[in-house]
């Protein structure tokens, strides 16, 4: 397809400007993505400040994505003009030792659209066979709107570490972190049917609300810990998934959790300041289970999209602000502010 199209193009950090560029030839194996709406990430949000990973300069960020094929070359596989398909980050190598054991979020070669690869900042995205084959793209259910389905590829990595771990019914579970990840935690857990849903927050508790955790603790009114094993009878809980960037949680995670408890990392934490002190006689006399959660399996994508489409999980509820290209820089400043839940950018908004 010839022609022109907008682009929001990050140029260095707190820089990112839009531009008219050509559309991205579609590829013989490959096709041509028409861009209806990618989410803003936290890690977009951290990547516009601090600048792209890999030294990675000049770039179209973006990768939470949702569109149309308007292209198919004439080798693709699997799409065709007119199919809607969501998209997620990861592409993986699939010859390395994680990748051979199907581990490919593990990838030792990972890379990612909106990083190495253009993203979704634009009005079109080109997917050659090569991601096709070791990334993600997905068609949409019929039923699935794209302002929906964009909240799949957040959903991807809550829903693959709750099946991890096991999430099952009657478990008590306690998610640190009120963010829309946390809120995403809520209505898995709910999906699963845990028991008592306990939500530890701080910035943003109103909008958790929204969710209706079982119970609401704003952590700089109460000390988590106690509460916790005040609501479960001096028990502690089965599973708590500290769903922030802040390592004191991980440290009262250990605290309220139930013998033969699990303690999910799942926020990264700020890489210049990583180290965190975990009562290390807790973890042996209990039992306890102290895990990280990254990512999500080659089948993540296509869970996230199925819990979407049985409405397992509310797209409407955390898409709060959407903003047309030109307005992205307002979207990802709401976004680190906390004033929205989840910001949307729509390429073809005016």
């Amino acid at each position: 397809m010839n022609g022109m199209m907008k682009a929001a193009v990050f140029e260095k950090p707190e820089t990112m400007v839009i531009r008219e560029i050509p559309i991205p030839e579609c590829e013989p194996d490959g096709v041509l993505i028409k861009v209806e709406a990618c989410g803003i990430c936290g890690g977009d949000v951290r990547n516009f400040y601090q600048g792209l990973r890999a030294d990675v300069g000049s770039q179209i960020m973006g990768h939470e994505i949702v569109g149309t094929v308007v292209e198919a070359g004439p080798d693709a596989k699997d799409f065709a003009v007119g199919d809607r398909v969501a998209l997620a980050p990861d592409v993986s190598c699939g010859e390395c030792v994680y990748c051979k054991r199907g581990w490919v979020n593990l990838c030792a070669e990972h890379k990612m659209l909106g990083t190495h690869f253009p993203g979704g900042f634009a009005q079109y995205i080109a997917i050659s066979g090569y991601i096709i084959e070791h990334g993600f793209i997905e068609h949409i259910p019929d039923t699935l709107s794209f302002d929906d389905a964009v909240m799949a590829e957040p959903a991807s990595s809550v829903i693959a570490c709750q099946n991890r771990n096991n999430v099952q019914p009657g478990d008590t579970v306690v998610i640190i972190g009120d963010g829309p990840i946390g809120c995403i935690h809520i209505e898995v857990a709910r999906a699963k049917g845990a028991a008592k849903i306990i939500m530890v927050g701080l910035t943003r508790l109103e909008q958790a609300k929204e969710f209706h955790p079982d119970v609401l603790l704003d952590s700089a009114a109460v000390n988590p810990v106690e509460e916790v094993l005040k609501l479960t009878d001096g028990v502690g809980a089965d599973i708590i998934i500290c769903a922030n960037p802040v390592t004191s949680t991980q440290e009262q995670a250990v605290e309220m959790a139930k013998k033969r408890g699990i303690i999910v990392l799942f926020g990264g934490v700020p890489k210049s300041n990583p180290m965190t002190s975990l009562n290390s006689n807790l973890i042996h006399y209990n039992e306890l289970t102290v895990t990280g959660a990254f990512s999500y399996p080659s089948c993540g994508l296509r869970d996230a999209l199925s819990y979407l489409n049985e409405k397992k999980i509310t797209a409407s509820k955390y898409t709060n602000v959407i903003v047309p290209l030109d307005k992205i820089c307002d979207g990802i400043m709401l976004s680190k502010q906390g004033k929205a839940l989840k910001a949307v950018v729509k390429p073809w908004m005016e």
